[in-house]
């Protein structure tokens, strides 16, 4: 843990805020902090700082906050996201939060398993704590939007365009060669990633006729834990490449 993720309901009106539980047991057991100590903290949804221990006794730490630097700059990506196995997807969870995906899609496929929508990783309280793990780990505390579809048609045909928006909208598949493909300047980027054996054709089809454009970094077939990492470098990596070429101005 990296960053101490405070709520609006840590907080309190005299610029204090209040630790319990696994908060609290890490800035004594890990941080091993003590009063007049300074640990790194930030609001969920807000600001970045720090705040000094004032108090720590069992089950309890009191800081005094100050919140003065804004969260790190974000991406701009949404992922729409094939469910994948359940020990996979809470590292994924985790991940998208670290990396700074602002929506997580998640939706069935003909490759996914029907159980996995039944995994106890999909419940809220399992996913925020997830992506919290991912936020503390980055340094950051704007919370992905995370929603799920359990019917892959209907998602794509009724409620993909009112999500995603405007947006350059890539789908990853693996082929013989990487897709000679660059980033358009500007905008938004939504990347569809399919479960570990690839889109089906008629997915591919559908998604196609929302726009979505073929991408593949070549022939290997990767786990979706490293193809996440992977797309996103690649994003990063490709509006770079336009920076260095004038065709998007620098941030």
């Amino acid at each position: 843990m990296n960053l101490l993720l405070l709520d609006e309901t840590d907080l309190r009106d005299d610029g204090t805020a209040e630790l319990v539980g696994r908060a609290a047991l890490h800035v004594q057991e890990v941080l091993r902090a003590r009063p007049g100590d300074v640990v790194r903290v930030g609001r969920t949804g807000g600001g970045l700082g720090s705040a000094e221990v004032l108090r720590s006794e069992p089950g309890s730490v009191l800081l005094r906050v100050r919140l003065d630097a804004a969260p790190p700059e974000r991406p701009g990506v949404d992922v729409v996201l094939a469910v994948p196995r359940p020990k996979a997807l809470r590292r994924l969870l985790a991940s998208a939060a670290a990396l700074g995906v602002d929506r997580l899609l998640l939706v069935n496929a003909a490759r996914v398993e029907k159980s996995y929508f039944a995994s106890p990783v999909l419940e809220r309280a399992r996913t925020a704590a997830a992506l919290r793990e991912g936020l503390e780990q980055a340094q950051d505390t704007v919370l992905p939007e995370v929603h799920v579809f359990d019917r892959f048609r209907p998602f794509v045909e009724d409620t993909l365009d009112a999500l995603l928006g405007p947006t350059t909208r890539l789908l990853l598949h693996p082929a013989p060669e990487p897709s000679p493909l660059a980033l358009s300047p500007g905008g938004r980027v939504a990347l569809a990633i399919g479960p570990e054996g690839g889109w089906v054709a008629f997915e591919r089809e559908l998604l196609a006729s929302r726009g979505f454009a073929s991408l593949s970094f070549g022939r290997r077939t990767l786990r979706v834990e490293a193809v996440l990492p992977y797309a996103l470098g690649w994003v990063s990596g490709s509006r770079a490449a336009e920076v260095g070429r004038g065709k998007l101005p620098p941030p």
